[in-house]
């Protein structure tokens, strides 16, 4: 028995012994660490352009609907029964100015002249008469040798009368001639009619409707610009007391009609008189003359009321302007350049205008190196590889 826990004692005694052996192995016999160089951080490289800011006028494109700069609504100014209509007395009819439209029946007026002259010829006698008497009068009053005339007795009184008397006759010849004219319903421009609301046979009063025209010499369009359009336009917003020498900017108006593209050219004549309170746009108004005429080729349609258009307005010229890609653009209207120490460096700009891929900024400098394509996130300060990839202008339209 004592020899079985002695055998037992010197095997785990072994087991032991070995393991600690090969702990001391482990933990001393490695090879101790060599020391490394940390690799050197990576300069990423970026894409930049050479600005050369330039002076520029910027085009503004916006769009509307086509309106009559005047319309009216014809009305009877006399009572009567339509004797007669134009030819061509029509919805879409086109009309010169003076050209009668409706002629109302005149008999009862030309009756009402002839009533009047008789007036007026009654009350020329009775001054005749009067102006007769009062010479005599004087004459009367003079051989009675007293120097203080009576005016009663000179029949001043009664010559005035009848004179009052005669002017009023003549007023109400005028009168009818007047209301005889007014048979015949005219309007006083070039025009087209929109809608007619009478016909021949029809007894019409004073203040009936006959028809809506509108002038056909010139056409607008109410154009709404945003803030920053404005900025690029030479509005006329200020009231001028001479405005022949004011040059108005100029507008182009483009659409497609029958499958094909048309321009008419025109000019903004004035703004609206408040801004829109739902949209806070401002509204300029372009006016075109002569819309109906054919143009050049002598195939252009009509520029007619209700066409929906889109202009191009003419930009005043603005200083120091800069064309970058947009995605030279940061989201807070902002560039990132690279300064001479190829660091980069958060730099401010004002957007005048984007479209497309491009933008027109103020705000740089001739020579500012401005980074248009990042391979990662720039940060400001961080230094940066420089690959120039142009030199852009402000050149734009």
């Amino acid at each position: 028995m004592p020899l079985k826990i002695s055998r037992s004692l010197l095997a785990t005694a072994a087991v032991t012994g070995l393991g600690l052996a090969l702990s001391w192995g482990l933990l001393v016999g490695k090879p101790e660490p060599v020391p490394e160089a940390l690799p050197s951080a990576t300069v990423p490289l970026v894409d930049v352009v050479n600005v050369e800011p330039q002076s520029l006028a910027l085009d503004v494109v916006t769009q509307g609907t086509v309106r009559p700069v005047l319309t009216i609504d014809l009305v009877s100014r006399v009572a009567g029964r339509v004797e007669s209509v134009a030819a061509d007395f029509a919805a879409g009819s086109f009309f010169r100015e003076g050209a009668a439209l409706v002629a109302i029946e005149d008999a009862d007026y030309r009756f009402a002249i002839a009533r009047a002259r008789s007036q007026v010829v009654a009350a020329e006698q009775r001054v005749a008469e009067e102006e007769g008497r009062a010479l005599q009068a004087q004459r009367e009053w003079r051989d009675l040798g007293n120097p203080a005339a009576n005016a009663l007795f000179l029949r001043e009184p009664q010559l005035a009368s009848a004179r009052a008397a005669l002017k009023a006759a003549q007023a109400d010849l005028d009168a009818a001639q007047l209301d005889l004219e007014r048979t015949r319903i005219t309007a006083p421009f070039n025009g087209r009619i929109s809608e007619k609301f009478v016909d021949i046979g029809q007894y019409v009063t004073p203040g009936t409707r006959i028809a809506r025209v509108y002038a056909t010499d010139a056409v607008e369009v109410r154009l709404p610009l945003t803030d920053r359009q404005v900025a690029l336009l030479d509005l006329p917003l200020h009231y001028r007391s001479d405005d022949s020498a004011l040059e108005l900017p100029a507008v182009t108006l483009r659409t497609t009609f029958a499958g094909r593209d048309w321009e008419w050219q025109g000019r903004i004549v004035r703004t609206d008189a408040s801004i829109d309170e739902n949209s806070r746009m401002v509204y300029a108004v372009a006016e075109v003359q002569e819309p109906f005429a054919r143009g050049p080729e002598g195939e252009r349609p009509p520029l007619v009321p209700g066409m929906f258009v889109s202009a191009t307005v003419a930009g005043r010229t603005l200083e120091a302007v800069t064309r970058l890609p947009r995605s030279a653009l940061r989201s807070d209207a902002a560039v990132m350049l690279v300064d001479s120490r190829r660091q980069v460096v958060e730099h401010a700009v004002s957007v005048l205008q984007s479209e497309g891929g491009q933008v027109w900024v103020h705000g740089l400098q001739r020579g500012d190196r401005v980074i248009v394509r990042e391979p990662t996130v720039t940060v400001a300060g961080m230094r940066v590889e420089v690959n120039e990839v142009a030199r852009v202008a402000g050149a734009g339209h």
